[in-house]
């Protein structure tokens, strides 16, 4: 509704909340559509619906007596249009804005499938999502220009008609069950590292295991367990992080890692004396049961 009314000229707002006698007429709508047009239909897919509301609205309900003034809509709409304002032609559909890569391969992906960006440069480019079609741009040129594949397709490729089908390998996300088989093997501190990590929301499963596998590969299997242990003592998910313990651990011998040393006048700080009044973090996660309770919280690497 936004993209609408900045190409018609005007602003779009929607009533505060808890002002529902606003909305009465729209709510009075949605119970017409449900308990009118869906019970007892049936469709194929997400268009056939459309096409059949479609077709139920201006034909059928258009045409329907309506109220007690048994108005008919399609009627008293030839009647307003002689005093409507028509709006030009050329004005464009509302459209949403996507920013996407292009990869190696020339594809720009969007919706869980693979558009083709014609050209040879790889560069990022623009995709105007409309109601039924995609456009890619590239520095204000339009490329390519799709329609919008049917809901729940997935993991297509989608070309030019008129051009060669370009390549793209459907597996380049390979699995990554045997580097995590192999992982896991090396001992119980790791496949636990592996059961805190990957019960992270938002890691990337399958990059993270083959990282963490060449990681292993660059130093032993103990000094991996040791800092791994410690990473999750801490629940530390940054391979980077967990690579300066192994440092540190090297520099320090197979010693453990020193105590990070404190200012003892950290609480005559401005900041420190601005946050004394809030309450204390909850820091009860980080503790490891067989840890020392005179050590609760050692500074992270």
């Amino acid at each position: 509704m936004e993209a609408f009314a900045r190409e018609y000229g005007f602003v779009f707002v929607c009533h505060a909340l808890k002002h529902a006698n606003r909305k009465a007429g729209e709510e009075r709508s949605f119970w017409t559509v449900e308990t009118n047009f869906f019970p007892g239909r049936s469709f194929q897919s997400l268009e056939d619906l459309n096409q059949q509301a479609l077709v139920w609205s201006t034909v059928r309900l258009d045409n329907k007596p309506q109220g007690r003034a048994k108005l008919i809509p399609a009627k008293a709409f030839e009647y307003e249009c002689q005093h409507l304002i028509q709006l030009p032609a050329h004005l464009p559909a509302p459209y949403r804005d996507h920013r996407r890569g292009t990869d190696e391969y020339g594809f720009a992906a969007f919706g869980a499938n693979y558009y083709w960006v014609p050209g040879t440069q790889r560069q990022e480019v623009k995709l105007l999502e409309y109601d039924d079609r995609l456009k890619v741009y590239q520095r204000g040129q339009c490329l390519a220009e799709y329609p919008l594949p049917p809901e729940g397709i997935r993991n297509q490729q989608f070309s030019p008609p008129d051009q060669p089908k370009p390549h793209h390998p459907r597996h380049c996300h390979r699995p990554a069950q045997a580097e995590e088989k192999h992982l896991r093997s090396l001992g119980p501190a790791i496949s636990a590292y592996l059961d805190l990590v990957l019960a992270t929301k938002g890691i990337q499963r399958h990059e993270f295991i083959r990282r963490l596998l060449a990681l292993s590969r660059r130093m032993s299997v103990e000094l991996l367990t040791q800092s791994l242990e410690r990473a999750r003592k801490y629940r530390i998910i940054s391979l980077e992080t967990v690579e300066r313990i192994a440092l540190l651990y090297l520099q320090q011998g197979s010693g453990q890692l020193p105590v990070a040393e404190v200012d003892a006048d950290f609480t005559q700080r401005a900041a420190y004396q601005e946050g004394s009044l809030t309450e204390p973090p909850d820091l009860s996660i980080y503790q490891d049961p067989s840890a020392d309770k005179q050590d609760p919280c050692q500074p992270q690497p």
